[in-house]
């Protein structure tokens, strides 16, 4: 039951269908995900707020599932995603991404978006120069 709530969110963003997007969700879910202008969306009229946003900055989405590692209980996963996507500009965007996904009677209660980008702020331009100086240093 879970893995098909995913595949049928993956598939009704992909279609760009926000009615059927929005019935996957549970009235009081969660998404968390860092590509958004709101990255903690509570409620699915916020779900829906965001869904809207990203459906007019994306001229195409496309989830394909690399694995899937479902709870013992059923009542959630973890998706490993590679991600492409395409903006209304034409710029591709493919990367690799995660989600934790809890569901409750058929219905995702939380989603959370686990992606491969460092630290932002001070922490992320430590690290970069870290990294730097130790391909200099090679």
């Amino acid at each position: 039951m879970t893995r098909s709530a995913i595949e049928r969110l993956f598939d009704a963003l992909a279609a760009r269908d926000l009615a059927g997007a929005l019935a996957l969700f549970a009235d009081d879910a969660e998404v968390i995900d860092p590509h958004y202008p709101v990255p903690h969306m509570r409620g699915r009229a916020a779900i829906e707020e965001g869904l809207v946003w990203v459906f007019g900055m994306m001229a195409s989405l496309g989830f394909t599932i690399d694995d899937y590692f479902e709870r013992a209980d059923g009542r959630g996963a973890a998706v490993a995603v590679a991600t492409s996507h395409v903006l209304r500009s034409g710029m591709r965007l493919d990367f690799a991404q995660m989600f934790a996904v809890e569901v409750r009677d058929g219905r995702i209660t939380r989603l959370r978006a686990y992606t491969p980008y460092g630290p932002p702020g001070i922490g992320g331009a430590v690290l970069g120069a870290v990294r730097l100086w130790r391909r200099v240093r090679r």
